[in-house]
């Protein structure tokens, strides 16, 4: 897969078979709308194209900078690469470009810069300045210059639609099976281990603290959840507090804390992906040390019967 951070880099494309869109967490309704992408172009022996843009459209059209993400672009990236996608447009998302009408991103981006033949889009896609461009639009615009439109509808699991909303929602209250289950694939974080209060250690489950490649990556719900961990080219069992360590000093900030299982090694500034598998309890404030490593203990046994 070629990945371009500037339309001038891209050379114009014969027959360019396109998709647009945010794609966060590049979930089952996204990866239906790309199957019928790879689908047209093998028919029509054109090439895909995937067109999203970085930073997230809400951080700079609503300052929203509390926002979420399900996915990193880094892993945005690397998702779309394992779905056998051609090219990756990755368009930087400023002030100005949000003001662009919809005749124009089509006429200037999608036609002229691309090349587009065929536009595969998600249910209810809207684009362009103050989101006035719709699926009626592009159908209104196919014909003038050139391109066909296809719509996918709403994918829906348990008679609920997939949205990048919904799992977020998941994510938030720790129903990571309910999340992974939308996404089609494993939900996971990347960071790097850094120095924590190491009071862990002192009750045998040292823990190596992650501090997030990407401010804006998804934190799963306060709480402690059984984990894979891959670090070292290797992967390990292990158990995960999402919390503010009330029992040994409550912070101010959510503190993503992993025990690894059967590890004893240095892995300071070293960077590890973490996998939720299940919520195993809530964070709670116990009466001493010694009543936490009794919790811990319990939690471990059970973090090792769903690693099985």
């Amino acid at each position: 897969m070629k990945v371009y951070y500037d339309l001038k880099d891209f050379v114009k494309l014969k027959k360019a078979v396109v998709t647009t869109g945010t794609f966060d967490g590049l979930h089952l309704g996204h990866q239906t709308i790309l199957r019928r992408l790879k689908e047209i172009a093998a028919k029509e022996k054109g090439e895909t194209v995937v067109l999203t843009f970085d930073p997230h459209p809400r951080i700079v059209i609503y300052n929203d900078t509390n926002i979420r993400l399900i996915t990193t672009l880094a892993e945005k990236i690397a998702l779309l690469e394992k779905e056998g996608i051609d090219h990756l447009i990755v368009l930087p998302f400023t002030k100005e470009f949000s003001r662009i009408s919809s005749i124009d991103f089509v006429r200037n981006i999608l036609v002229s810069a691309i090349g587009t033949t065929k536009l595969v889009i998600g249910y209810n896609h809207l684009f362009g300045r103050n989101r006035e461009g719709s699926f009626e639009h592009l159908l209104e615009y196919g014909p003038v210059y050139g391109f066909d439109v296809e719509e996918i509808p709403a994918q829906e699991i348990d008679n609920v639609d997939i949205s990048s909303t919904k799992i977020r929602e998941a994510l938030e209250v720790g129903k990571i099976p309910l999340a992974n289950k939308y996404l089609g694939h494993p939900f996971s974080m990347r960071g790097k281990v850094v120095e924590g209060n190491k009071k862990g250690r002192t009750i045998g489950f040292p823990t190596a603290n992650i501090l997030s490649a990407d401010a804006h990556k998804m934190i799963p719900g306060v709480g402690v959840y059984a984990v894979r961990v891959k670090m070292e080219g290797k992967d390990w069992g292990g158990m995960m507090n999402v919390g503010f360590r009330p029992t040994i000093q409550e912070a101010q900030n959510i503190n993503v804390e992993v025990h690894v299982f059967a590890f004893s090694g240095d892995i300071y500034g070293q960077e590890i992906e973490v996998f939720p598998l299940k919520k195993i309890r809530d964070e709670k404030k116990f009466e001493s040390l010694e009543h936490l490593k009794l919790q811990l203990e319990h939690d471990k046994m059970k973090s090792l019967e769903l690693l099985k």
